[in-house]
């Protein structure tokens, strides 16, 4: 995608930056970065969902010239809190969306799920420097964002460590002599149970990630590997390959982080430690490096990298995800939506580990699909999969 390898000036001088989802785990990790390079960035905006306590603590700390609580219940606890400081408060879907159009160079889009698009798709249209990390977006509408992109001019960095790996490997100028990319997942907490033990697993079981410190969804989604067929949809759009160039690879040390096979039996490998900050570190640096402060790698104290096969039969979300990919248009905003719902019904423990994906192939198997070309198409979409989901929950 050419618009994701646009050029820019690379100067001292400050870049400003909004963070879209700024308590979330992608959110705090980008802040503390910034909060290491206090005189290259100067912060435009945070908002968060629901998080008052945390973005209220931010906004004071950081000093963002406005800060955004999507739930307009806690409006009078943020601007009573924020009194007196300067800052701009803000409440509500609107004003998030608001928030990403405000005059930043740079924005962080972490907000988790199908909420994030609008933001996003708003960052995007001004044609900024957007670090994806709400691979939902994709997943939802990918077909629209990347017109999106390609018309405002924008610029998109992916944020997702796989993602991140392969941006910085992949040969955009000769793309012709890519043969594959691989994506490698950690395989989640559960890479060795057996259906019938996953049955019986619990959320505080399955948030609990072997590699990776991440949100409740997000981890979730790792444990039932659906997280890396979401990442397999958003590949399809940043790269421009199609599902059948694109695979999954189980590396349970979470050291390499993706590959790019060439024609000429090359295969090219991005290595590091398992540290949201380093690609967070690549994209709010870009088209330069930063340091980050994650921990360095030692392969002699590592000893040995192992791979293997992904288990479709243990893990049916990734079945589920190629085949929403083959069939198009809005099969994967059904997908996601439908998943976004089960994953909540069983944090809430109203269903069963193993129900998130029957859940999900129900919804997907009953549903017809249209183009998803516009945010009309993805929101009739997105409601109806969910309506379905809750009804089967």
């Amino acid at each position: 995608m050419d618009a994701m390898k646009a050029d820019l000036q690379a100067d001292e001088t400050q870049r400003r930056v909004t963070v879209l989802g700024s308590t979330g785990s992608v959110g705090c990790n980008t802040l503390d970065l910034i909060e290491r390079n206090r005189d290259r960035y100067e912060v435009e905006a945070l908002t968060a969902n629901n998080n008052i306590a945390l973005l209220i603590e931010q906004a004071r700390r950081i000093r963002p010239r406005q800060a955004v609580i999507a739930d307009e219940r806690h409006y009078d606890t943020l601007k009573e809190a924020l009194s007196g400081t300067g800052i701009e408060v803000g409440a509500g879907a609107n004003a998030v969306i608001e928030a990403a159009d405000r005059p930043a160079d740079w924005v962080m889009a972490a907000i988790v799920g199908a909420a994030g698009l609008r933001p996003t798709l708003a960052a995007v249209r001004r044609g900024a420097v957007v670090a994806l990390a709400n691979k939902e977006c994709l997943v939802s509408a990918g077909r629209l964002m990347i017109r999106e992109v390609t018309k405002a001019g924008a610029t998109l960095l992916p944020v997702d460590s796989e993602h991140s790996a392969i941006f910085q490997l992949f040969d955009f100028e000769r793309r012709e002599a890519i043969e594959k990319i691989i994506l490698t997942a950690s395989g989640g907490p559960f890479r060795c149970m057996s259906l019938g033990e996953m049955e019986a697993v619990t959320p505080a079981q399955a948030v609990r990630h072997p590699n990776w410190s991440m949100g409740p969804k997000i981890s979730i989604d790792s444990a039932t590997m659906m997280n890396k067929g979401l990442e397999l949809i958003e590949a399809h759009h940043l790269f421009g390959l199609p599902a059948e160039r694109i695979e999954i690879l189980v590396h349970p040390q979470s050291v390499v982080h993706s590959l790019v096979a060439y024609v000429d039996g090359s295969v090219l490998a991005h290595l590091g430690s398992p540290d949201m900050r380093t690609p967070i570190a690549y994209a709010l640096g870009w088209p330069r490096r930063m340091h980050a402060p994650a921990a360095r790698l030692d392969l002699v104290k590592l000893g040995q990298l192992s791979f293997e096969a992904p288990d479709f039969t243990r893990f049916p979300s990734l079945r589920l995800a190629q085949e929403a990919l083959r069939a198009g248009g809005t099969a994967t905003t059904v997908l996601n939506a439908a998943n976004e719902v089960a994953v909540q019904a069983f944090l809430d423990s109203a269903i069963g580990f193993g129900a998130i994906a029957r859940t999900v192939e129900t919804v997907l198997s009953t549903m017809s699909f249209t183009e998803a070309d516009s945010l009309e198409a993805v929101a009739a979409a997105d409601a109806t999969a969910r309506e379905m989901a809750l009804r089967l929950i």
